[in-house]
């Protein structure tokens, strides 16, 4: 933690102008007098965040150590004549010009950089083998095969075109949010690196196309390279298309309008891994974004690794990259010329809506991260080795190891290859996108809105005053900060609160009766109000991740409880057996091994990017108990013994003895393991806050119920994409009749579901020539086995 002046904290959460001087609404006037007795004061400390990983990359590591002064942060938008090197009344009114011409601009040779790709061994292999077509197949010729692809190979960066872009973006960006606040902490380091000629490549979690603008524009303004950004749009325009790819960014082919539909494209993989070969060598930055649902754009990180393995590139610096917004904007991934127009319209008389928060993160090697051996692939087991035993058989005990995820990797990427990549291998490309997705997210700041959306969605779903809203925000504020996350606010809680409510409104329902003195808000009750709310609610569950995973766990052992008494690992406290039913008022012992199994179970059915993948599923369940036991909800049973712990002499038998040549060996592997075991805590919040644990994980398993209830419905097999749009039709149709719990029926849960229940082994996956079909699998045709997996995951499920 480090102390940090709250100046620019409160100068960040001033509403912007325009909104300052039109009518205060009454419910606005009403907080603002209602929370005047509130202690104006959160966020004194700031923690330090970014650092890399201290066990697959110590190396790099070490080189920030004695370096931890936090340097604060720059609104990037707030552009004055001190940073330029004029003064004067005329320099106040061109400042955001001369600042843009006084920025370095590296250049950006491409003399020969097409000659270079096109000879590449990659290139020359696929139509090599394109050109001994079988007979009767008409060969369409090298040039014709290859003229999708030059417009993109032939990407550069023209220093005049890039300085007019980032002046419009400024001043466009200014129309459309209130701050970009850039985290100083790090960029030291990244000039540093720069200058001893290090390959930088900037890796961040996509949100939207507008992060593809944010940190070229953030690198040019603070003088770094400017990235050749791999940005997944299909443009219509080709006027448009020449600019954006004279200024570094390389688009989707003319051709395609998704990237699986690029990478479907045999020549599409080796031209790009080339083309990033070139750049690498050239000395050039790049940046990827990649998806946390599905994995898009890991594809360029395997190749980067790639790379280094055959020796083509030395090594590369690896910067997460996190981006937060008070709102998150809203795109279209096929843009036209007069799309950009339009938008460039509308955002002159739009009021500026929110702020964004960037973390840029320390660098690591990732030849380190490959060759050190930390990050671990051998425990990788499909999910159905995880989980079926214990679903199917009503096993005890758990089979250890990590889920495999394949499918944030296809294996068409590997097509043009002479062969595709060993298990192990493309388990090791999965671990570092699964790797950086954690990095990235886990530098995100929490904004002020997140914090607001998360508590009207899991704690006070049914409303909640403004006076209670508040003790919870400064109540969630300490504990973000506790667990070393950044919060993207701070000052009075009067600004924030009134903030984050402006922001939200269009999602909220605001009653300010006349004859009440406190506002009541509730949630709309609507599919968008509620996705919008879950989507800016993620980044909370991500730094809760431990204590919710726990809290399920105790949640299904309470259950457990309820339905059927007391069994055997779970036991009322004087009384035995069949004895106890019905209500127990938590006062129950939960034994530690059985709450780390569930706890364990549940971590394999979490989305990519929860859990590290350097950290192993049984740390991981470990963890998530103990911190229940931080906070406050378990505390942990004194077990009475008639023999001291310490007292080894009078236990019964005897010492084992073990051999010192083992490196593995410890002292205490010659005791007998000691069982714990725990209470849930008796002060009255501890239940509300273990049910606010379990909620933010309801969303998530309930979408897997209802996928596998909506199986009966589903006439297989189908193509991939009609039977997820199926799928995720009846999750919608399910939340609208029950008129609740819209957070589960979005299409990226969708989409998370359905590879869910593939690798459980509940939906078969058939590749044929016309695409991947998806039908039920064989065993789980039976209505029995599906209710069995149905029962698995609801125990989880707080309702």
């Amino acid at each position: 933690m480090v102390h940090e002046k709250n100046d620019w904290i409160n100068k960040d959460m001033v509403l912007p102008s325009n909104q300052q001087n039109r009518p205060a609404l009454s419910w606005e006037l009403k907080i603002k007098k209602k929370l005047m007795t509130v202690p104006p004061c959160l966020g004194k400390f700031r923690p330090v965040v970014g650092q890399c990983c201290h066990q697959c990359t110590p190396d790099s590591l070490r080189k920030k150590l004695g370096h931890n002064s936090s340097l604060g942060f720059h609104d990037l938008l707030s552009v004055n004549e001190t940073q330029t090197r004029y003064r004067g009344w005329l320099v106040r009114r061109l400042c955001c010009a001369l600042f843009v011409s006084g920025c370095k601009v590296y250049t950006s040779p491409v003399s020969n950089r097409l000659e270079r790709v096109c000879q590449s061994n990659r290139v020359k292999e696929v139509l090599t083998a394109e050109d001994k077509a079988p007979e009767g197949a008409v060969s369409r010729g090298q040039p014709n095969r290859l003229s999708p692809l030059l417009h993109l190979i032939k990407t550069s960066i023209s220093p005049g075109l890039l300085r007019f872009v980032s002046w419009v973006m400024l001043k466009t960006f200014a129309s459309v949010f209130g701050s970009i606040q850039v985290n100083l902490n790090h960029l030291t380091e990244l000039h540093r690196a720069s200058q001893e000629g290090s390959l930088l490549v900037y890796v961040h979690v996509r949100h939207s196309i507008v992060d593809c603008a944010l940190i070229p524009l953030v690198l040019f303004c603070h003088n770094l390279r400017v990235p050749y950004t791999v940005c997944p749009l299909q443009v219509n325009s080709s006027f448009l298309r020449s600019i954006l790819q004279k200024v570094g960014v390389v688009l989707l082919p003319p051709s395609a309008l998704t990237e699986q539909e690029a990478e479907m494209d045999s020549l599409y993989s080796p031209v790009m891994t080339s083309l990033v070969r070139e750049l690498l060598r050239e000395g050039q930055v790049i940046s990827v974004g990649v998806s946390a649902e599905s994995g898009r754009g890991g594809q360029w990180l395997a190749r980067i690794r790639q790379l280094i393995k055959e020796g083509s590139v030395p090594d590369v610096s690896l910067v997460p990259v996190g981006i937060s917004y008070d709102c998150v904007p809203k795109t279209n991934l096929q843009v036209g010329l007069s799309t950009v127009l339009w938008w460039l319209w509308s955002v002159l008389w739009r009021r500026p809506g929110g702020s964004v928060r960037i973390h840029l993160a320390q660098p690591f090697s990732l030849k380190e991260m490959c060759e050190s051996g930390r990050c671990r692939v051998d425990e990788w087991l499909p999910l159905q080795d995880l989980l079926l035993p214990v679903i199917l058989n009503n096993r005890t005990d758990c089979v250890f190891g990590r889920r495999r995820m394949l499918w944030l990797l296809p294996s068409c990427h590997y097509a043009s290859e002479q062969e595709e990549q060993t298990h192990p291998e493309r388990d090791l490309s999965v671990a570092i996108i699964l790797h950086l997705i954690f990095s990235a997210t886990s530098c995100m700041a929490v904004m002020s809105t997140s914090l607001v959306s998360s508590l009207l969605l899991y704690k006070h779903r049914k409303g909640v005053s403004t006076s209670v809203l508040c003790r919870d925000v400064a109540w969630l504020t300490e504990e973000l900060l506790f667990r070393n996350k950044d919060v993207g606010f701070g000052g009075g809680l009067v600004e924030v609160v009134h903030y984050s409510l402006s922001l939200l409104a269009p999602q909220l329902i605001i009653a300010a009766a006349p004859s009440r003195k406190d506002p009541f808000i509730v949630p709309r009750p609507s599919l968008a109000a509620t996705l919008h709310l879950a989507l800016q609610a993620q980044i909370v569950t991500h730094a809760f991740i431990l204590e919710a995973v726990g809290a399920c766990a105790v949640s299904a052992m309470l259950c457990e409880v309820v339905v059927s008494g007391v069994s055997s690992r779970v036991r009322s406290d004087g009384v035995e057996g069949e004895e106890v039913r019905g209500d127990m008022e938590f006062d129950v012992v939960l034994c530690q091994s059985e709450l780390t199994e569930r706890a364990l179970q549940l971590c394999h059915l979490l989305p990519p990017g929860f859990v590290p993948p350097c950290q192993s599923s049984q740390s991981f369940a470990l963890d998530a108990v103990d911190s229940l036991v931080r906070c406050g909800i378990l505390i942990m049973e004194e077990v009475p013994r008639d023999v001291p712990i310490c007292d080894f002499w009078k236990k019964e038998g005897t010492l084992t003895w073990t051999t010192t040549d083992d490196p593995y060996h410890s002292d205490s592997d010659c005791e007998e393991q000691d069982l714990r075991s725990y209470k849930i805590s008796q002060p009255s919040q501890c239940p509300e806050m273990l049910f606010f644990l379990c909620s933010m994980l309801a969303g998530h398993l309930r979408t897997l119920c209802w996928t596998v209830t909506g199986l009966d419905l589903i006439d297989t097999p189908l193509p991939e994409a009609e039977f997820v749009a199926q799928i995720h039709s009846y999750l919608c149709d399910t939340a609208k009749k029950k008129k609740e719990h819209y957070e589960s029926c979005s299409e990226e849960a969708a989409h998370t579901a359905v590879r869910t229940l593939i690798d459980l082994g509940v939906i078969s996956e058939e590749r044929e020539k016309g695409g991947v079909f998806l039908g039920i699998s064989s065993l789980f045709q039976l209505s029995e086995n599906r209710q069995k997996l149905h029962r698995f995951i609801s125990q989880y499920l707080y309702n």
